[in-house]
C-alpha cells in the first residue's frame, strides 16, 4: 500500500475526484514536496537556457564556429549523466531530498562560474560541472514526488512537475530580452549566467519544508540493495534498463536538438531579432506548457507507451513542417511553433511515471538517474551533428535530424511493459 492509500483509508486525504484531485491526493507533505521538485525544475531549466538564449553573443565573443559552439550543449549533456547516476545513487542511499539539495545547489554554482569564464576553453570546464547538477535534479525531484503519488494519478502529477521546464524556459526568455536590450551583447551572456544564482534560494526551501515519503523511504532504508549500481543490471532489470536507455536517448536527442538550435535558427536563418526572437519563442514555449500537462492527463487515459508513441510521431511531422516553412512566411513560422512546443513536450510527461514505475523502490533512483541521464548524454550527440552539418545543410536543414530521434524512441517502446495503474513497491 503506497503512503497517500494508507493516508486515504486513515481519512486524511480527500477522494479521488475532480480536476485537481491530483493535486489533493498528495497531502500536505506531497504538496510541499511537489513545490520543492517544480521549482527545482524550473531553475534546472532556467539554467540550462541561459546558454541556448546566449548562443550568439557567446559565439562572437569568442570567435566560435557551429561545431565549437554545440559542444558547449553536448559536454553539459554528457556530462550530466555521470551527475544523473550519482545523484540517483546517493537518492537511493541518502534520501530523495538531500539528493535534492546537492543537485540544485551544484548546477546553481557552476552556472554562476560560467559568466566568470575568461575564454572558451574554461567556458566549456564550467559548463560541464554544471552538467552534473542539471543531470540529477530531475530524476530525483521526479522520484520524490512520484512516490507520493496514487498510481492513478501518477501521469498527471509527474506531468505537471515536468510542466516546470517550460515555466524556466520562459523566465529565461523574458530575462534573455532584457538583459540584452539594456546592456550590450559583450556583457549581457555574462549577466545571464549570474542571474543562475536563483536556485539557492530554492535549497533553503527544500531544507526546511520538504521531506521523503515515509513509507517508501522505509522500503528503501529496509533494502540491502539499495542504491546499488550492478542491480539494475542483473538479469530481471537488465532488459529494462537498456530499453529504458534507448529511449531516453531517442526523446532527448530530438528535444535538445531543437532547444539547442531554435533560437540560432531564428535569428541566423531568419533574420529575427532578440526581441522578435523572444515573441517566437511565447509560442513555442506556451505550446510546451499546455504540452506538459496535456501529456500527464493522457498518460494516465491512454497509458504510457501509448501517450510517448503517439508524440514522438508527430514531434517527428513537426519538425520536418517546422523547417520546411518557406523564407518569408514568419506568420506561419509563428503559429506552427505552438503545435511544435506542444508535442515535443507532451512526449516526456509520462517519463517522470514511467521510469519511476519500472524500477523498485530501493534502486529506483539509481535505475531513473542512470537511464534518463544516460539517455541524454548519448541523445547529446545529436546537437553536435547539427552543429558540424548546419555549414553545408545550414541550421534549418540540419534540425530534420532531430527527426531520427523519435524514430529510436519509439522502437525502444517495443521492449518495454505498460506500466499505467502500477503501485510502486
Amino acid at each position: 500500500m503506497s503512503t497517500t492509500q494508507a493516508q486515504r483509508k486513515q481519512g486524511e486525504l480527500p477522494p479521488d475526484s475532480g480536476a485537481f484531485a491530483w493535486l489533493r491526493a498528495l497531502g500536505p507533505r506531497g504538496r510541499r514536496a511537489f513545490a520543492g521538485a517544480f521549482g527545482g525544475y524550473a531553475l534546472d531549466s532556467y539554467d540550462f537556457f541561459t546558454l541556448p538564449l546566449s548562443m550568439v553573443a557567446i559565439s562572437a565573443y569568442f570567435a566560435l564556429d557551429n561545431g565549437q559552439t554545440g559542444l558547449l550543449t553536448t559536454v553539459t549533456l554528457v556530462v550530466s549523466a555521470i551527475g544523473g547516476a550519482v545523484a540517483g545513487i546517493a537518492a537511493d542511499r541518502i534520501g530523495r531530498v538531500r539528493a535534492l539539495m546537492i543537485t540544485v545547489g551544484t548546477y546553481a554554482v557552476f552556472t554562476v562560474a560560467c559568466g566568470f569564464a575568461p575564454n572558451y576553453e574554461t567556458l566549456l570546464v564550467f559548463r560541464a560541472l554544471q552538467g552534473l547538477g542539471f543531470g540529477g535534479e530531475w530524476a530525483v525531484g521526479a522520484i520524490l514526488v512520484a512516490e507520493y503519488s496514487t498510481a492513478r494519478h501518477r501521469g498527471r502529477t509527474l506531468g505537471a512537475v515536468q510542466s516546470a521546464w517550460a515555466a524556466g524556459w520562459a523566465l529565461a526568455v523574458v530575462v534573455n530580452t532584457l538583459v540584452f536590450q539594456f546592456l550590450e551583447a559583450d556583457v549581457a551572456w555574462r549577466v545571464m549566467f549570474w542571474t543562475g544564482a536563483l536556485p539557492a534560494l530554492l535549497v533553503i526551501y527544500v531544507r526546511r519544508h520538504v521531506s521523503d515519503a515515509p513509507e517508501a523511504a522505509g522500503r528503501r532504508l529496509e533494502s540491502r540493495d539499495k542504491g546499488s549500481f550492478t542491480a539494475i543490471f542483473r538479469p530481471d532489470l537488465l532488459r529494462t534498463t537498456l530499453f529504458a536507455v534507448l529511449l531516453s536517448t531517442g526523446v532527448q536527442g530530438g528535444y535538445y536538438t531543437l532547444a539547442t538550435w531554435v533560437p540560432t535558427y531564428l535569428k541566423s536563418e531568419r533574420g529575427l531579432t532578440v526581441v522578435n526572437t523572444g515573441w517566437y519563442l511565447t509560442f513555442l514555449i506556451s505550446g510546451a506548457f499546455i504540452g506538459y500537462l496535456s501529456g500527464g492527463y493522457l498518460t494516465d487515459v491512454l497509458g504510457r507507451k501509448k501517450n510517448i508513441a503517439l508524440f514522438a510521431a508527430l514531434s517527428a511531422a513537426c519538425i520536418l513542417a517546422y523547417t520546411n516553412i518557406p523564407v518569408g512566411a514568419n506568420t506561419l513560422l509563428l503559429v506552427l511553433g505552438f503545435p511544435l512546443g506542444f508535442c515535443m513536450s507532451a512526449i516526456f510527461s509520462g517519463f517522470g511515471s514511467f521510469l519511476s514505475e519500472l524500477y523498485p523502490t530501493a534502486v529506483r533512483g539509481t535505475g531513473q538517474g542512470f537511464t534518463y541521464n544516460t539517455g541524454r548524454a548519448v541523445g547529446a550527440v545529436f546537437p553536435t551533428t547539427v552543429g558540424f552539418l548546419a555549414g553545408s545543410w545550414g541550421v534549418g536543414g540540419a534540425l530534420v535530424f532531430g527527426a531520427v530521434g523519435y524514430g529510436l524512441a519509439v522502437l525502444a517502446l517495443l521492449g518495454l511493459p505498460e506500466t499505467r495503474g502500477k503501485e510502486l513497491v
